[in-house]
This record gives C-alpha cells, sequence and structure tokens, in this order.
C-alpha cells in the first residue's frame, strides 16, 4: 500500500510539473511566435499604424453608446457644393498632365513646317517636354582691369568678398551643398563624384571643410533659435540616436539628437553623447511650461525635479503597444484601439473646424473626457478581473497606459497640447533617411554641425521658406547683421524682416539678367 501511495503521490508530481512545463514552453511559444510575426511585419507587412474600420461604415467616438450595447444613431453628412474655379491658370499645363510654375526655365524650341512659305500663320500649339541637364556647375570669372595712375601707381578693384574669407566657393555652392545633403540625404562623396563627372576638381576634404565652416557661422541663428523654443507654452521633446565618433578602431559610438518643437513652428536638434536624464536639464533648462514627450523615463524625472512643469504624454505610444498585442489578444485589443481611435477621430474633427482655444476645451470635456475615464477605468477591470500573464503583450500595454494615465489626461485640461508627439516624429524623419545615407559622423563636431543645419532646413520648411534663398541670404548678411539682432534671422523672424527683398548670390543676378 505505501509502495502505490508512494508511486501516486510521484505520478502528480510528475503531473504538476508536466503541467508547469507546458505552461512554460506554451508561453515562451506565444512569445516567440509574436517576435516572429513582427519581424515579418517589418520585412513583408505593413508597418503603418491606421487600422479600417468597422465593416458597417460606422466608426466609434468616445462616449459613443455602440461601446455600451445602446443602439447606434443615425449620423448625417454634410457635404460642400462643388465650386470650379475661374479666370486663368495659375500654372501652365499640358494636354499630357505636365504642370510647373513660373520659377521652372522653359527654354522654346521653334519648329519650320513644309508649308509655311506658301502659307499664313494662323496660330500655334504647343507641347511641353520636361528635360534634364546633368549636375550644373558654374564658375564665374571676374575680371578686374589694372590701371596705371599718371604718377606711376597701379591700382585695381577688389574682388567681390567670398562668404567665407578666400575660399574658392561662391554663397550658392554653400547652400546647394547643405540643401542636398540634408533635405535629399546625398552625402558629400556622392557629390564629389558628380562634381569629377561634371569636369570639377576637389578633394573631399575641402568638401567637407566648406560645410564646417557655414556651421560655424550658422551657429548663433541655430542658438538663438533654441531660446525662442524654450519660450514656448508647449514643448515637445524627443531623442533619436546617430552614429558619431570612434568609440574605437573600426567601431563607432552612438550619439543622440534631442528635437525639440515649439508651439510657434520651429524645431532645433541638440546633440549629446548620451542619453540620460542629465541632458533634457542640459537642453531645457528651467523651463516652466507643458512638456510633450513620449514614455521615457528621462523626461519624468526632469519634470519630477521642475517645479511648475506639467508633464503631457502621447497617445500615439499608447496605440503602439495595443497595436503589438493584436495577435496575440485580437479582442481586447481591438477595443482598447477602438477607443483611441474614437479619441483620434475626434481631434480631427477639431482640427478641421479650427475653434478657438475655449471652445476646443470645451468640446474636448464633452467629447473626449468620459471616453479617456472610461478607457482607463476598462483597462484596470480587464487587469484585476482577467487572468492574464505578465508577459502578455496586452498586459504590458495596459499597464503602461495606467501608469501614464495622469500625464495622458493633460490635453483634456490644455486646449494647446497636441494629442501626441506625431508632428515632431515627422521632422526627425529626414535624419532617419540621412542615417541610411550618409551613415555616420566621423566626429561629434560633425553631428553638432548636422543638427544645425537640419534644425535650420526644417524650420524653412515649418515656415514655407524656401532654404536656398534663406542660405544664401543669411550667410552673407550674418556678417553685417548686428550681433544683438541675431535672433531676426532665424527662419520664422527672417521671413517677416528680409524675405521680401534677399540677398542673392553673383550667380543669381546674372541668370536674372540674362532672363530679363
Amino acid at each position: 500500500m505505501k509502495f502505490d501511495e508512494q508511486a501516486a503521490t510521484m505520478k502528480q508530481e510528475e503531473i504538476v510539473e508536466l503541467l508547469v512545463s507546458h505552461q512554460q514552453l506554451a508561453a515562451r511559444n506565444a512569445e516567440l511566435t509574436r517576435q516572429i510575426e513582427w519581424f515579418k511585419r517589418q520585412l513583408f507587412g505593413q508597418k503603418s499604424e491606421r487600422r479600417p474600420v468597422d465593416s458597417e461604415g460606422h466608426q466609434l467616438w468616445l462616449g459613443d453608446p455602440a461601446l455600451s450595447g445602446s443602439p447606434v444613431p443615425e449620423r448625417t453628412v454634410t457635404v460642400a457644393e462643388h465650386q470650379r474655379r475661374s479666370g486663368g491658370k495659375p500654372e501652365e499645363a499640358d494636354d499630357d498632365g505636365l504642370r510647373f510654375d513660373a520659377s521652372v526655365p522653359v527654354e522654346e524650341i521653334r519648329l519650320g513646317g513644309p508649308d509655311l512659305e506658301d502659307g499664313t500663320v494662323v496660330s500655334e500649339k504647343v507641347t511641353y517636354r520636361l528635360a534634364q541637364r546633368p549636375a550644373s556647375y558654374v564658375v564665374l570669372k571676374y575680371i578686374r582691369p589694372v590701371v596705371k595712375r599718371r604718377d606711376g601707381t597701379l591700382s585695381c578693384p577688389q574682388a567681390p568678398p567670398a562668404v567665407l574669407g578666400k575660399s574658392l566657393a561662391d554663397v550658392s555652392l554653400l547652400a546647394c551643398l547643405a540643401i542636398d545633403k540634408f533635405r535629399y540625404h546625398l552625402p558629400l562623396y556622392r557629390q564629389h563624384q558628380r562634381m569629377k563627372a561634371a569636369g570639377v576638381r576637389l578633394a573631399r576634404s575641402t568638401l567637407t571643410g566648406l560645410m564646417h565652416r557655414s556651421a560655424d557661422l550658422l551657429k548663433p541663428i541655430y542658438h538663438a533659435q533654441l531660446d525662442s523654443i524654450l519660450k514656448s507654452q508647449v514643448l515637445t521633446m524627443d531623442e533619436t540616436p546617430i552614429k558619431a565618433g570612434r568609440r574605437e578602431r573600426g567601431t563607432m559610438q552612438t550619439g543622440y539628437f534631442w528635437p525639440v518643437y515649439g508651439d510657434r513652428k520651429e524645431i532645433a536638434f541638440p546633440f549629446a553623447l548620451t542619453r540620460a536624464t542629465q541632458v533634457v536639464r542640459e537642453v531645457l533648462g528651467e523651463y516652466c511650461g507643458v512638456l510633450l514627450s513620449d514614455g521615457y523615463q528621462a523626461y519624468e524625472k526632469y519634470a519630477a525635479e521642475v517645479p511648475g512643469l506639467v508633464h503631457a504624454q502621447c497617445w500615439s505610444h499608447v496605440r503602439r503597444n495595443f497595436l503589438k498585442a493584436e495577435d496575440i489578444e485580437p479582442a481586447r485589443a481591438g477595443k482598447a484601439l477602438a477607443y483611441i481611435r474614437a479619441l483620434y477621430e475626434e481631434e480631427a474633427a477639431l482640427k478641421r473646424k479650427d475653434l478657438s482655444e475655449e471652445k476646443r476645451l470645451q468640446r474636448r470635456s464633452e467629447r473626449c473626457k468620459a471616453g479617456v475615464e472610461e478607457f482607463f477605468a476598462w483597462l484596470q477591470t480587464e487587469l484585476t478581473e482577467r487572468v492574464l500573464l505578465p508577459s502578455n503583450p496586452f498586459t504590458e500595454a495596459a499597464h503602461y497606459a495606467l501608469e501614464r494615465q495622469d500625464a495622458l489626461r493633460v490635453f483634456l485640461e490644455n486646449p494647446n497640447v497636441p494629442i501626441d508627439t506625431n508632428h515632431l516624429e515627422r521632422e526627425i524623419r529626414p535624419i532617419a533617411v540621412g542615417r541610411k545615407n550618409w551613415l555616420f559622423c566621423w566626429t561629434e563636431l560633425g553631428a553638432e554641425c548636422v543638427g544645425i543645419f537640419q534644425s535650420l532646413l526644417s524650420t524653412c520648411r515649418l515656415q514655407g521658406i524656401d532654404p536656398y534663398v534663406y542660405l544664401v541670404d543669411v550667410l552673407q548678411r550674418v556678417a553685417i547683421h548686428p550681433a544683438s539682432q541675431v535672433d531676426l534671422l532665424t527662419p520664422r523672424l527672417w521671413k517677416e524682416h528680409f524675405a521680401h527683398d534677399p540677398l542673392r548670390s553673383d550667380l543669381d543676378r546674372i541668370v536674372k539678367n540674362a532672363g530679363s
């Protein structure tokens, strides 16, 4: 009997061990499956966070009765009547669909016909074709007469001063080098190859030197723009990695850009070697306003240290976590995404209506607040009443949202706080695309140079400024502009004070005179 009892006990222990082992293997299998599906999506799948609406054509909004099971009210949409443009065409157009504005040069080619001698031309037909010249470089040749005076002395007029002293580069070349690299992601070595193919012989180190010297001229403007951003009531901040400087032979070290976006469409890209909280303190100082960020703990630590600072966080990062849980928990993740989708729909409606701050705050209180509270209450219920493993992606996503619910509610109390940091992430994209083209910065100083150019060029895009016109003007103006008024050279203020009559390069003046 004792032997049978021992055998039964051993079998029970083995069964328990097998069950525990099975649960561990099942959890491990689910985690590896989720990872494999994630890698498949990165390689072959859709990376967009957008999701289609339900098949019945009804999409939920915060506080929607559909979430509680009550009938869905019928909705009507008012469509504006179609208005056809009258008058002249703002752009020239061809029947084949080629459209272009007045800034595109047009070369006319007049064709003859066999019957011209025997008839009269009654009209003309025009056909447009888009053509392209290889990379075009122009050498400006300044010819200065040497005059012998009556007293025997020789005199000669001075050559026009160059932006970089005795440099061989015209200001137009400096602007184009920067725009090609930082806006169109063309590394300097490829620009060097293009110059060589066009018959220009320069050392690659010369191009690097031109970029660094140009950045030195623009550095005071960059700092003035950063100071302007730090005066914003609402500030958005993020970080993105960049390879900069050699850690050891054959290995690059990782540094970080810390982009800061102000509420007046200005952005700056400070560079730092680390991702520590100390960098946030150095960049923001004693900033006292609303700081919008993702869930990185460095921002939370900084916000806890600065009195009067309000920390808001991004709903897009919350949504991202639930998207990762769709494959494992499709029903729960789908419901969470429905709540968040309704929130974004309401924000999109606010943007279309362009309401005042008071009405925007009132609309958020009426249409968003109840849904946000219901969302967090539902998450808390799911974690309390359902048996979910800590490693479950839905559990991780729910904990992420609940731990930050106070920061996620800030937009309900401040009408000027965006719902997410997507507007900043769009401006980080040129850095990410650049990493796949120019790959790295050879030194930390080079990374700072990238940050200076990227700050000014991105702000030009936000302000609707032609970056070539801006750089050509500012690189010449900085030598004659009062240092105490350097803030007027930032793109936002330059647009108000100098954009109506910018300084031109000699090449632009030659082309303009030839055209006239």
